[in-house]
């Protein structure tokens, strides 16, 4: 595929940007009636199954979590995001833009991160109300991983 080609790809699946796999197990935490639906439908379309939801029950190879800022505590949430993937997995965070009901300061976004023992890697615009921050344990951070 051409870089051209790849840059087309990204504006028409915004997904492309999040670094998704064929075949990747991908959990998806805090859906509500909110949520970004073409980025959920473009990480289904890339790892080429539906996201598996809050039920699951084996590690996954990456997290989304969607977070507001009332939906409670975030180091708890990405603690327990933590707990859900494969070594070196990345946890997806997902927050309303500024000015968007739930906005989360990313001052908080980066304590807990630190917190949670992560490491923010890149942020992203996911959507049109939506910001995302690719979180990786330090070790996945080094390596390189995805």
């Amino acid at each position: 595929m051409s870089a051209t080609a790849d840059h087309a790809e990204e504006r028409t699946n915004p997904a492309i940007k999040l670094g998704f796999e064929p075949g990747q197990v991908v959990q998806e935490i805090g859906y509500d009636d909110d949520v970004e639906q073409e980025l959920r439908e473009g990480i289904e379309a890339v790892i080429g199954q539906e996201l598996v939801d809050e039920d699951y029950d084996d590690v996954a190879d990456a997290v989304v979590l969607w977070f507001r800022e009332d939906d409670g505590d975030l180091t708890d949430a990405l603690v327990d995001a933590i707990g859900l993937i494969e070594d070196g997995g990345a946890v997806w965070l997902l927050t309303p833009k500024t000015g968007r009901d739930g906005y989360v300061e990313p001052s908080d976004i980066n304590e807990a991160a630190q917190t949670a023992g992560l490491s923010q890697t890149k942020s992203i615009n996911a959507g049109k109300d939506w910001s995302g921050s690719r979180l990786v344990t330090p070790k996945a951070a080094k390596s390189g991983k995805r």
